[in-house]
């Protein structure tokens, strides 16, 4: 489907057939933000062994790319290739490219009944430079791999540590929803994305996990 600017595609697979032609090109400026860095590494271009002079590529991940499959090879890769890769404890929903400045791939949300996913190829000015201003924002917020990899905890916000302290209470997600002034849904999602920020894998080891973050903190 074609709007104004606007190019929809549908699945991975058309992904990866108008890929090349997509991303052909690249001069100055490639900036990837990625939930799931496996959803791009069919589409995406590999990382050549050295990046051109005077191509700036730029990698945002969540937490989750450390568990994902070749995740650790792929953040090796493109580190020895000169990328710049930063760790966002609160990644994006879902992912976004923005090539040059004059184009962005932006991901849909995952369907539920299993209908490919579409990817809307945009080129409209305006719109691209909002995507990057966000791609901006997130990125100066996000921790350089090297940073990351030392830090004993990530980096937290007020409303992450919120959310800790209703973790590390015990309190079910309908009484801390409730306490926190949000919706159950808005809670749940906070709580996700901070498993996935404290690699914890279920919700008693978040637990354990945000009491020795606060025990810390109010040490420290």
């Amino acid at each position: 489907m074609t709007t104004r600017g606007i190019v929809t595609l549908r699945g991975e697979a058309e992904l990866v057939r108008r890929a090349g032609a997509l991303f052909d090109g690249v001069r100055r400026e490639f900036l990837c933000a990625a939930g799931e860095p496996e959803t791009w590494s069919a589409a995406a271009p590999r990382a050549p062994r050295a990046l051109p002079p005077g191509l700036v590529v730029r990698k945002l991940y969540g937490p989750g790319v450390f568990r994902a499959s070749g995740g650790r090879e792929l953040l090796e890769r493109l580190g020895e290739a000169g990328a710049e890769i930063r760790i966002s404890s609160a990644p994006p929903a879902h992912e976004a490219i923005v090539v040059d400045g004059r184009l962005a791939v932006l991901a849909g949300p995952r369907s539920a009944a299993g209908e490919p996913r579409t990817y809307s190829v945009v080129r409209e000015p305006g719109v691209v430079a909002g995507v990057r201003a966000l791609f901006e924002t997130a990125w100066e917020t996000a921790e350089d791999l090297a940073t990351y990899r030392r830090m004993p905890f990530p980096r937290l916000g007020d409303a992450d540590r919120t959310v800790l302290r209703a973790l590390a209470a015990g309190h079910t997600d309908e009484a801390a929803s409730r306490r926190l002034g949000v919706s159950l849904r808005t809670y749940r999602r906070r709580v996700a994305a901070l498993m996935t920020a404290l690699d914890a894998r279920s919700r008693f080891q978040a637990g354990l996990r945000a009491r020795e973050i606060l025990g810390r903190r109010s040490a420290g």
